[in-house]
């Protein structure tokens, strides 16, 4: 059975998570140690730039180059660090610009050099070919949530809060629907570090504080993206129009908080699922966040839990997710489906690189 170590680089820009998994890519046989190394502050400042600019940004530009080599070492030493022997790394890179309606979707890394620095095999680049063949390239989670899922209680929502939020609907006859919901935590994590020098509304306090500006969050519901079915996904970036066009600047801290977070629970009950889930599971950081918790439990109706509930862990499931889909890579089964991406036909997707 491959033994497996998933890496990935969220949205959050945070940094690099890893997990060790033994999977054949359909059954999950066993997880194993995970890890998170943070981005120092000038690489988080550096991705931003970069992700500000990737509409314009030339693949051979210094600062590119620079990123790249940097985030890829930190990539071998997150793999060094686990510890654990393994067969194959699942590498996500991180995502700079997400555009599927222009058939464009960039993830950045050196999957050869990473292969060379921990001679293992490598599978990366997991969403082009879903994105060229008229797929949104995202999310590629929910074949790992289902069989993760497998024997619990359908009709089941699997919410992963993110810099961007995504959730994954599983049916009571096991079919997937799955879709970007809107903002997960990057505009709030973008408002606290201006407005109080912190990463992210740590606790919740800064939102807990604040109260909701209707209208702003009126204009902010407002826009197209709600509007269309599933499947669908978002860029990082994607409000940020909207968001400097809807007033919210003109808020205080804390009550530009509690519209942020507002915005980001409303854009999930918008979500269009085809029954009512009778449970959501929630990972991913925002499960952190008390107030995105309280306000889900409040505006959904029925039980929101942190995926601990279920023996999960919220803060690996995404770097585990990876490692699940380099074992389909190698394996050559499909990472994406018309229900979950929107592509025709179930889709492979992938490449392996070896040392």
């Amino acid at each position: 059975m491959p033994r497996t170590i998933g890496l990935m680089s969220g949205t959050s820009l945070d940094g690099v998570d890893a997990a060790w998994i033994e999977t054949d890519g359909e059954r999950i046989i066993a997880t194993g140690p995970s890890l998170t190394i943070a981005y120092d502050r000038k690489m988080r400042i550096d991705l931003r730039r970069a992700l500000d600019i990737a509409g314009s940004l030339p693949a051979d530009s210094m600062l590119l180059q620079s990123i790249v080599t940097r985030m890829t070492a930190i990539h071998a030493d997150a793999v060094a660090a686990i510890g654990r022997d393994a067969d194959l790394i699942g590498f996500h890179g991180q995502t700079i610009l997400h555009n599927p309606a222009r058939r464009r979707t960039w993830q950045i890394g050196d999957a050869a050099a990473l292969a060379a620095r921990t001679g293992l095999p490598v599978a990366y680049d997991f969403r082009s070919a879903d994105v060229a063949a008229g797929g949104q390239g995202a999310p590629l989670v929910p074949v790992f949530h289902a069989a993760l899922a497998r024997d619990l209680p359908k009709p089941l929502a699997i919410l992963n809060i993110g810099g961007v939020a995504n959730v994954t609907f599983i049916g009571e006859d096991g079919a997937l629907l799955a879709c970007d919901t809107g903002p997960g935590n990057g505009p709030l994590d973008d408002w606290a570090r201006q407005h109080t020098g912190e990463s992210c509304d740590k606790d919740g306090a800064l939102s807990q504080a604040g109260q909701v500006d209707q209208a702003v969050l009126a204009r902010l519901l407002s826009d197209p993206y709600f509007a269309r079915p599933a499947p669908k996904s978002l860029d990082r970036l994607s409000f940020r129009n909207a968001l400097a066009e809807s007033g919210l600047a003109a808020l205080s801290p804390p009550d530009g908080a509690a519209t942020l977070v507002a915005f980001t629970v409303a854009a999930v009950a918008a979500t269009r699922l085809p029954a009512a889930p009778n449970r959501w599971l929630v990972c991913g950081g925002g499960r952190h966040n008390p107030s995105i918790m309280a306000g889900l439990r409040q505006t959904l109706g029925v039980p929101v839990e942190p995926v601990e509930a279920v023996g999960w862990d919220g803060d690996t499931l995404e770097a585990q997710c990876f490692g699940f889909l380099a074992a389909r890579v190698s394996a050559g089964l499909p990472l994406s489906f018309p229900g979950t991406t929107g592509v025709p036909a179930p889709r492979l997707g992938g490449k392996i690189v070896r040392p």
